[in-house]
């Protein structure tokens, strides 16, 4: 039998993939990409890998993004066609890029004899992710099958290219991780001539065991000693996002205080100063601060942003590999690519005044926040800030979150850890935007159930809106759990926090221009729309019913709605703020 040169190439390249650690690609359906569709139908039958079909692009990006964060490391390939379907992975190729994490980008393309000659779905697909890839090659088309038998030029040339890509993409080398892309060109015939023979390998339980690296990982210089330019009396750690442990760590071995954002990894622990942006708003507290320690990419808050830029301030970057450090504030002293042993040892002196004083303030910040947010404050009617903490109040060890960008990360910043540490929280902050966050937690979802993981969403009611698509999931692919919560505000109400809903609050009809541009209400009936792609709603309408629902058990994607006012979201902020400054300050 004569298997064409495409579909032969198809085969070994996802073979070699399969080698290198990949075990879920995401495809969306296409013509050009079919030999890649019949190699991955071929080995997903076989149990080398799993298959996920959605069938638009963007979704499926952020799918594949979602698979790579919940999961364990490996890279997460994502197949589609040529022309506008490739331009539609860019968003989620974006958010990988800043957060760094490993997608092979799989994009069929006509042969070089058909570009720029007006051919169906062609354009220029070299290079259309720019700087956002760590690698990117584009494949000649194959001319002929047997250039993919083993032991063969082109097999070892294609091995070579895809081993630099996995190798790229999970950041051996820079110890920067993030998107690779290759760019695969194929010409007719795109299907087998016949059915395919069966896979080298037999079915099996588990995965194959991947390849070694084509290079040994990078590992850093570290200072070794934990001497600062500043007064480490008072400094203070800051944990953005993807800070992982070592913030936490860090902060309780050397006794300074900890502010962790949500998905920072480091939350929770005696010195989590909780409602610490809040706090920033006191210039007793703030201005008590010499010295910052950076790790990860600390994006919620302006107070915190203001903090950095202090040129009082001293701030240390922990930035590793070769990402770009964070320093918006252009204000970094030192930017060190790790911290070794002597960091994390613990003082064995007794906590400072300066963290007393932290801790003090952050006890009293808890107080008013679990005042603002407990039942009786509530009877009214649920707040976003109480339909935050009543997920946050039901997760424990064995639940992951993942939550959406504006208000949900930061009204969660706020209550986390008020009753307890709280679960793992994962968030798109690389750009912190709201598109494909559905798809983000489907993949997530389905990851993390392989680490015994329940998961759950916190979303706006415009994230959900915004990528409603992601609930689009046909009878064959694989089972998912997800119980999403929106709380439905019908708007921006973000953008009521800002600057613009305090001009909006002056009247002369800027309330008006506010809710158009700005508020956006859209009146969309939730329950329509998840009943549309069969997906289970639940409206509940107080914040017991919100707590019950969720320690509910829950299969399939459910959606529970939680609908909120939004006029008076400034007014309540500002008051809050307020009160826990006022709190925090000891009495003359």
């Amino acid at each position: 039998m004569t298997i064409p040169p495409a579909v032969a190439a198809a085969r070994a390249l996802i073979a070699d993939l399969i080698t290198r650690g990949v075990r879920d690609v995401v495809l969306a359906p296409g013509s050009r990409s079919a030999p890649l569709a019949y190699a991955l139908a071929e080995s997903a039958d076989a149990g080398r890998l799993t298959l996920h079909v959605r069938v638009d692009e963007r979704d499926a990006g952020f799918l594949a993004l979602g698979l790579a964060k919940g999961g364990d490391g490996a890279p997460v390939a994502v197949v589609t066609t040529s022309g506008t379907a490739v331009a539609n992975l860019h968003p989620a190729v974006l958010e990988a890029s800043h957060t760094g994490l490993p997608l092979i980008l799989l994009t069929a393309d006509r042969p070089h004899e058909l570009r720029g000659t007006g051919a169906s779905q062609t354009t220029d697909q070299v290079g259309i992710f720019g700087s956002a890839v760590r690698f990117a090659v584009d494949v000649p088309a194959p001319s002929a099958a047997a250039d993919y038998d083993e032991g063969a030029q082109g097999l070892r040339d294609l091995r070579s290219v895809t081993a630099r890509a996995a190798d790229a993409a999970l950041g051996f080398r820079s110890g920067h991780p993030g998107p690779v892309h290759l760019n695969l060109a194929f010409r007719d015939p795109l299907t087998p001539s016949a059915p395919l023979p069966g896979p080298a390998a037999p079915a099996q339980e588990g995965y194959p065991k991947p390849d070694p690296p084509l290079v040994v990982p990078v590992v850093p210089q570290h200072l070794t000693s934990p001497a600062l330019p500043g007064d480490s009396a008072r400094t203070v750690v800051v944990a953005g996002d993807g800070a992982g442990p070592d913030a936490r760590r860090l902060a309780e071995a050397q006794g300074w205080p900890l502010f962790a954002e949500p998905s920072s990894g480091s939350t929770g622990g005696p010195n989590a100063v909780a409602g610490y942006r809040l706090l920033l708003g006191s210039e007793e507290l703030a201005d008590g601060i010499e010295q910052v320690v950076v790790l990860g990419r600390p994006t919620l808050s302006r107070p915190v942003q203001r903090l950095l830029g202090r040129p009082a301030v001293t701030v240390t970057v922990v930035a590793p590999g070769a990402a770009p450090w964070p320093d918006a504030a252009r204000n970094a002293a030192v930017v060190l690519p790790g911290l070794a042993a002597p960091w994390f040892e613990p003082s064995g002196e007794p906590p400072t005044s300066f963290l007393e004083r932290w801790r003090a303030a952050g006890a009293a910040a808890a107080g008013v926040l679990d005042q603002a947010t407990c039942d009786d404050a509530v009877l009214g009617g649920p707040t976003a800030l109480s339909v935050a903490r009543a997920v946050a109040r039901v997760l424990g060890p064995a639940d992951l979150l993942v939550v959406g960008s504006s208000n949900p990360v930061r009204d969660l910043e706020l209550v986390l850890g008020l009753d307890g540490s709280g679960p793992e929280v994962l968030a798109n902050r690389g750009l912190a935007g709201i598109d494909g966050t559905v798809s983000t937690s489907v993949g997530v979802a389905l990851a993390a159930a392989r680490r015994g993981l329940r998961t759950r969403a916190l979303l706006g009611d415009l994230t959900f809106l915004h990528d409603i698509g992601g609930l689009l999931r046909g009878p064959d692919e694989p089972p998912v759990d997800l119980e999403i919560v929106v709380v439905n505000d019908d708007g921006g109400s973000i953008f009521a926090t800002l600057e613009h809903g305090a001009l909006a609050a002056t009247g002369d009809g800027a309330s008006a221009t506010f809710e158009r541009v700005f508020g956006t209400p859209h009146g969309a009936n939730l329950a329509q729309l998840c009943a549309g792609y069969g997906v289970d709603h639940q409206l509940v309408k107080d914040v017991p019913t919100l707590r019950h629902a969720l320690q509910a058990p829950s299969h399939g994607v459910q959606v529970i709605e939680v609908r909120v006012p939004r006029a008076d979201r400034l007014t309540e902020s500002r008051a809050l703020a307020a009160d826990v400054v006022a709190a925090a300050t000891p009495a003359p």
